[in-house]
């Protein structure tokens, strides 16, 4: 692989597994030095995995909803890597799958804390210190949820169009300064946060059906995000800003089915 980011300091929130660990292990294989950062200790394990293959990583427990562990996580890139040029706001839950009807205050709140006021937070922080050395690449996990409904629960769908619309009105605010901002909405794919779903249907022998309503009628893998990630944080994406871009096998390119709670209209 290119090492397009020799020597570039790298931030991924989420990145002990699914798409944060795909992309912390091609972040470093690329030359990076990255901070992996998640809530759990798995952190550490990814850091490992990489420093095993001979990148350099380190690994800190934190929780990416709440501002003052965000704020020593961007001390921490700046203090062990020397800077911050890269950050990949990736963390994020399901909320589960209560409907609009069923979900109460307190699982709305979490879901936003964490999807939506977590990446705010991380530009928050991350952004000046880019500014002051002149520019830097910003990217947060969105999702095909937040395009259309569908794809997931009322209060995550809206958390993940909260996130769509914050690049936007993030890239604005920093016009000028040379940090870009942009998403990622993946589509259907293995992470710690579909697993349930994955390891059901592996059960029920079903595994091949998930995906199937997409044009490529297949899940994507991890590295297939992080490639994407790569791309959005590289030179190759100079022109790109404010953008949220699917990557979703072409499931957002229709109308999905949502979930109708009180019967369905014949047409």
């Amino acid at each position: 692989m290119s090492k397009r980011f020799e020597g570039k300091s790298i931030i991924v929130t989420g990145g002990g597994s699914g798409i944060g660990a795909a992309s912390c292990r091609l972040f470093a294989e690329a030359g990076g030095k990255v901070l992996v950062c998640d809530r759990t200790e798995a952190a550490h394990d990814t850091a490992a995995t990489i420093r095993e293959a001979g990148g350099i990583a380190a690994a800190r427990v934190m929780d990416a909803g709440v501002e003052a562990d965000v704020q020593a996580m961007v001390a921490a890139a700046v203090d062990l890597h020397g800077g911050l040029d890269v950050l990949f706001a990736n963390a994020g839950i399901s909320g589960g799958r209560e409907s609009i009807l069923e979900a109460d205050e307190a699982l709305w709140a979490e879901t936003l804390r964490v999807n939506l006021i977590g990446p705010a937070l991380a530009i928050k922080y991350a952004a000046p210190v880019m500014v002051e050395a002149g520019g830097g690449a910003i990217i947060c996990t969105a999702s095909v949820a937040g395009i259309n409904s569908g794809a997931g629960s009322s209060h995550y769908s809206a958390s993940k169009a909260g996130v769509m619309s914050l690049v936007k009105t993030a890239a604005q605010q920093l016009t000028g300064s040379g940090v870009r901002v942009n998403a990622i909405c993946p589509g259907v794919i293995e992470t710690g946060m579909t697993k349930p779903v994955f390891d059901y249907a592996r059960e029920a022998g079903k595994l091949a059906k998930i995906g199937r309503i997409n044009p490529l009628q297949r899940a994507a893998q991890p590295e297939e995000i992080g490639t994407v990630a790569l791309f959005l944080a590289s030179d190759d994406a100079s022109y790109l800003n404010g953008q949220s871009i699917a990557v979703d096998g072409g499931l957002s390119s229709s109308h999905p089915v949502t979930r109708q709670l009180f019967g369905q209209v014949a047409v």
